[in-house]
Parts: structure tokens; C-alpha cells; sequence
């Protein structure tokens, strides 16, 4: 096996296994941050040997077994091994037999449990969101900091940043390493779903940059959903965020061109949709219904999700129904965003003008001003309805307020096509 070879097997075993090594020695030494860098010293422990005495067998067990000499060490230099064994309730010595027995087991038990109570812990709200996103997908997806950084378009130093400020918050606040129960974890739930798909939708619709899509991040998030979705089976909206996920991911092939630019969702090639990514979804999307209830707000979004899956093309789209979900998950999660996507739908139900007089009703919303897909939505509204005029100013308004470099260039198109010959366009594709 080639020095190349070798690499990006190393590289590959880090992302399947990091997130159990970490939990693991998490739940040992009390600290993530101390977690995590016991688990790179592994790491680099494998770098050093792997390339000179081939990789092993398992490679996963191989890393575990460096990580729990290295917390043997580190319990021993702080001379607290006993008290630790005391708290994993063994009766151990301190010579290195004993001690590795005792934390070979506190490794080997619960490894799931381990795995969610880093979940959790990673996305504590005592966290900013964009801590939570940093040292969610380092730790829990494997991701090295440039790799953060070259994802969401931020310097590698502020993503550094961010993970050592947010170790050292959870630290500071002497965070605990479990899951929460009560209310508490229904609270801490919602912020570990926001992150989830926080990550999933910057890599849906990139935000900024030159590529209108980042499929990496979304694997990661489908990655860290289904992980959720398995320690924790009887939450429906793990379920629901699951099945709006893959649903949304099934469409990725038909969402660029072939020079990479957007296409928007009346306009894909429904042929190029992924037919198991949808199966997976709606099975998703049927155990959150099953657990009994109402939908809350990740399980509506798979709902109106899945009447786009379930048509065939654009015209068996269920639009009245999209609706009704849209003003459901008005109820539950009040947002301008929800009304301007409930203004879409309300357009194809009823026709543009139904559509645009809740989109005027917006205009006026202070989270909206800066939004660019307000005014691309208008754009749509007014070229259907024969205004083209206005619709040429709020398509070029639109796309003075996006950052992405393919949105910008599709809403000029759609401006410049905003002519008196000129006939209207596809609907814009705004994010649930």
C-alpha cells in the first residue's frame, strides 16, 4: 500500500471511529476537550506507525486500545486513578494490570450511551451556534479544522478558535457528561436537531461562496441523523428530521446543471431523484407518525417534503395540502421564512395573486429585509402576473443580497428575462 494509500485509509478509519474513541474516553477522564486530545494522540500514534508496519487487522480496536493506555497515563500523572476507578464502582490497584482492566471495561460498556451523551454535550446551548456546529462535526463527525473551515467558507484560525473557546466553555461551566432527562432533555434535544440540520442545509444551499451545493456536509448531517435516529428510537423528531433529510438529499443530483448551476425544483429532472434516499425518508418520516402525536416542526417539514417525493411531476404536486403543513408549522414554530414558503404554495394552489398578497403582507418584516429570497419570490409572483418591469427590480435586488456566486448569477438571468417578450419563469426553490 502506498504513503497515499495508507493516508486515506487512515483518514477513513478517523471518521468511523473517532466519534465512539472520544465518547469513550469522555466518560473516563470527564472532559471532552481532554477526551479529544487523547484521541488525536492516538491518531498520531497511527500515522507515525501505520505507514511502517502496515495498518491492522482492526484498525478501530487498535486505536482504542492506544487511547486507553494514553488515559491510563493521564489518570496516573494526575494521581486521581483511584477516585476514578471509585467512580466506575471497581476495586482496583494502581499498577498497570489493574488499571487497565477498570477502564477496559468502563470502554466496553454502554458505548451507545457514551455516543449520546457526546451529543449532547457538544450541542450544550451553554454553546453559540456556531460552536456547536464546529465542535459537533470535529467530534462527532471526524472532521479535521481545515476541513470545518473550507466547508462553511471561514478562516481555518476561526474554526480552531471556536473549538478551543467552546472546550473551554463547557469546561468552565463544568457541563456534565450525560444525557439529560425531563424537560431538560426535550430543551437540549431541539438544539442537537438544530445542529444537525444547520449543517445539513448549509451544505443543501451554500450560503456563500462559488458552489451552490456541498455534498459533504450533507452526508455528515444524514450520518449524525441516523446515528441519532438509532440511540434514540423513541423520539419523533429524530424520526421526522431523518426523514425531511434524506427526502431533501434524494434531490441532490437533479439540483445543478452541468456547469453546476442551480436548478431549481419545478424544473429537475425528477428521473434523477434518488429512489432509495426517498424510500428512506417516507419510512422515516412513518415511524415518527407511528410514535403517535402530533408532528412538530422536523416531521411537518418531511411531510411537505414528501408530497413533492410522491409526484411524479410538478402537476400531481399536492399544493393545497403543502399549504395546510406550511400554516401547521406556522402554529408550532411562528416565522416569516414559514409564511413566505406558505405564500409559494398558496400561489400554486390559487394562482400568483393569492401567493403575492401574503408576500406584500411580508415585505415590511424586519428578520426578511436583508433575506434575498423575499424578493425572489415577489420577482416570480409579479413576472406571472405580467409585471415585468417591477419583477426585473426585485430579481436584481435579490440578487444584490445573496452571497452565493451561482444563486447571483441565476437571479440576473431571471431579471434579464424579464422583458415584454418574455414569458415567466419557474418558481424560486426557498429553503423549508
Amino acid at each position: 500500500m502506498t504513503a497515499s494509500e495508507t493516508d486515506r485509509a487512515i483518514d477513513a478509519v478517523w471518521r468511523i471511529e473517532s466519534a465512539r474513541l472520544i465518547a469513550g474516553l469522555a466518560r473516563i477522564v470527564r472532559d471532552v476537550g481532554t477526551a479529544e486530545d487523547l484521541a488525536q494522540d492516538a491518531l498520531v500514534a497511527a500515522l507515525e506507525q501505520w505507514p511502517r508496519e502496515g495498518i491492522p487487522g482492526n484498525p478501530g480496536a487498535w486505536l482504542m486500545a492506544v487511547a486507553k493506555r494514553r488515559a491510563i497515563d493521564l489518570l496516573r500523572r494526575r494521581q486521581r486513578l483511584e477516585r476514578k476507578v471509585e467512580e466506575l464502582g471497581h476495586e482496583l490497584e494502581i499498577d498497570g494490570e489493574g488499571a487497565a482492566a477498570g477502564v477496559e471495561a468502563a470502554f466496553d460498556d454502554d458505548i451507545e450511551d457514551d455516543l449520546l451523551r457526546l451529543v449532547f454535550t457538544a450541542c450544550h446551548p451553554v454553546l453559540s451556534a456556531q460552536a456547536r456546529v464546529a465542535l459537533t462535526l470535529r467530534m462527532l463527525g471526524g472532521l479535521k479544522t481545515e476541513e470545518i473551515a473550507r466547508a462553511f467558507l471561514v478562516p481555518e484560525s476561526t474554526v480552531a478558535q471556536r473549538v478551543v473557546r467552546a472546550k473551554r466553555t463547557l469546561a468552565e461551566a463544568r457541563v456534565p457528561f450525560e444525557v439529560p432527562q425531563g424537560a431538560d432533555r426535550a430543551d437540549r434535544l431541539s438544539s442537537v436537531l438544530e445542529v444537525i440540520y444547520l449543517v445539513f442545509n448549509e451544505g443543501y444551499s451554500a450560503t456563500a461562496g462559488d458552489d451552490w451545493m456541498r455534498p459533504a456536509l450533507c452526508e455528515d448531517a444524514l450520518r449524525l441523523g441516523r446515528v441519532l435516529a438509532e440511540l434514540m428510537p423513541e423520539e419523533p423528531e429524530v424520526h421526522g428530521l431523518v426523514a425531511l433529510m434524506e427526502i431533501q438529499a434524494s434531490r441532490s443530483a437533479a439540483r445543478t446543471g452541468p456547469s453546476g448551476e442551480p436548478v431549481l425544483l419545478l424544473d429537475q429532472d425528477r428521473a434523477r431523484w434518488d429512489r432509495l434516499l426517498i424510500r428512506r425518508g417516507l419510512a422515516a418520516l412513518q415511524r415518527a407518525e407511528a410514535l403517535g402525536g402530533d408532528l412538530g416542526p422536523y416531521g411537518l417539514q418531511a411531510a411537505i417534503a414528501a408530497c413533492h417525493a410522491r409526484a411524479h411531476t410538478p402537476e400531481e404536486t399536492d399544493w393545497m395540502r403543502i399549504a395546510a403543513l406550511y400554516e401547521a408549522l406556522a402554529g408550532l414554530v411562528p416565522s416569516a421564512v414559514v409564511e413566505l414558503n406558505r405564500a409559494v404554495a398558496l400561489s400554486m394552489a390559487f394562482g400568483p395573486a393569492t401567493g403575492l398578497r401574503l408576500v406584500d403582507e411580508l415585505a415590511a418584516e424586519p428578520s426578511l429585509k436583508d433575506y434575498h429570497l423575499l424578493p425572489s419570490v415577489r420577482g416570480d409572483l409579479l413576472a406571472k402576473l405580467g409585471r415585468l418591469d417591477e419583477a426585473h427590480a426585485e430579481f436584481e435586488r435579490a440578487a444584490s443580497l445573496t452571497r452565493n456566486g451561482r444563486e447571483r448569477t441565476l437571479l440576473l438571468d431571471r431579471a434579464a428575462a424579464c422583458a415584454p417578450a418574455a414569458g415567466p419563469g419557474p418558481l424560486p426553490d426557498p429553503r423549508p
